[in-house]
Formats: C-alpha cells, sequence, structure tokens
C-alpha cells in the first residue's frame, strides 16, 4: 500500500503548494492593487500591459458574480434548512468575486517592463522572467491564437523549441534568442528554449520602446 500511495502524494503536494502560493499571490495582489501603489519602475523602464484581451470577459464574469451573491443567499435561505449553509455558500460567493478581483489585480500590477538593459515579461505574478538584450537577437510583432487556454505552453517547431506565454489564448510578440535558454516557470526549470512569444496590448509600442537596443535594431514586423 505504501507503493500505491507515494506517487499520488509526489503528485498531489506540489499541486498543492502551487495553489496555496497562487492563492497569497490573489491576496497580496488585491492588496496592493486597492492601495493604488506606483509601479516600481527603474529609470528608462516602460511598463506593458496584457489585461486588455481578457478584460470584458473578466468583468463579465465579475458582474454576473456579484448578481449571483443575492440570489443565491435567497435560495438557499428558503430551501436549505440548516442555517449555516447560508454563510457557507455566502462566503464562497464572496470569495469566488474577490478571487476573480485579485486576478484582475495581479495582471494590473505586474505588467511586462521594456527598460535598457533588457525585456521582463509577465503573467500575472506567476511568470516572471528576464532576458537581457545581449540574449535577444530580434523582436516580432505577430498575433497568433492558440488552440489551448493554458498560460504556458511549448511547441516544437522543427528543431526549434518554442515557449508560448500567452493571454485569452494569444501572443503577440516573438522573441527570437541568440542560443538556447532555460526560464524559471510554475512547473519549474523549462528545457533549453530557442524563442519565446508573448501577448502585449501594444505591440508596437513595445517594439518602439525596445528600439535603440542590440534586439530593437533587428526588429522586425
Amino acid at each position: 500500500m505504501t507503493g500505491t500511495r507515494t506517487p499520488t502524494s509526489a503528485r498531489v503536494g506540489p499541486l498543492v503548494r502551487r495553489a496555496a502560493v497562487a492563492e497569497a499571490a490573489m491576496w497580496r495582489s488585491l492588496y496592493l492593487w486597492a492601495r493604488r501603489r506606483p509601479l516600481p519602475l527603474g529609470p528608462g523602464d516602460e511598463p506593458f500591459g496584457y489585461l486588455g484581451v481578457v478584460k470584458p470577459i473578466l468583468g463579465i464574469f465579475i458582474a454576473l458574480s456579484v448578481v449571483e451573491i443575492p440570489i443565491f443567499d435567497l435560495i438557499v435561505t428558503h430551501v436549505v434548512p440548516w442555517r449555516p449553509a447560508r454563510w457557507i455558500v455566502l462566503g464562497l460567493g464572496v470569495w469566488g468575486v474577490l478571487w476573480m478581483l485579485g486576478l484582475w489585480a495581479g495582471m494590473t500590477i505586474h505588467p511586462h517592463v521594456v527598460g535598457d538593459r533588457g525585456l521582463r515579461v509577465r503573467v500575472n505574478s506567476g511568470i516572471d522572467i528576464w532576458i537581457p538584450w545581449t540574449d535577444v537577437e530580434a523582436l516580432r510583432k505577430r498575433h497568433r491564437s492558440l488552440p489551448s487556454s493554458r498560460s504556458v505552453q511549448i511547441e516544437q517547431e522543427g528543431d526549434r523549441r518554442v515557449l508560448h506565454l500567452s493571454v485569452g489564448s494569444q501572443t503577440s510578440i516573438d522573441v527570437l534568442l541568440r542560443r538556447p535558454t532555460t526560464f524559471d516557470l510554475p512547473t519549474g526549470r523549462s528545457a533549453p528554449m530557442d524563442e519565446l512569444r508573448l501577448y502585449a496590448d501594444d505591440p508596437d509600442g513595445l517594439l518602439r520602446s525596445a528600439r535603440g537596443t542590440p534586439a530593437g535594431d533587428t526588429a522586425r514586423h
């Protein structure tokens, strides 16, 4: 029996830890967003958001969840005789709204950043990748729609390995790397990647901001 339980525990443990880290990050993002603290940017840094592509659908979900709270409260109060059920359902409803607001906040306060020394690529608080310009061969604008909604996707294109960091199943900037490079991801260190693709609401602005850098000088649209 020990042999059957150990693999399960090995799989469940990391999932629980990642869920706990994500939950803590959500509450921290919500707190910082509510405090309206300015982004910690250095001289010459320029932020680029990526919330726009999912803002409409996320806003709809938040609005619907707010409306559902009193509806479910009314139903549970008149249908379920067990009084604590009302507070449990109410608590879950409020938590769901706060969780989605935290997702919104995390994407707002963790933008991509173009600086003098490199490009900082983010997806909420879970992905934070720094790429020096000396490691970048070129930046290209190209919109892509991906078949999966996962924010982290790895694809093999011939002899090249590509890392997609998508938002709303989309990417809009290709980062061609000078050499295979590994990145820290929520699941651990990646295999060496030849290219990274990310989404930015303003890809033209990001490319303009990168001009004058080793990568920006060779950027192609």
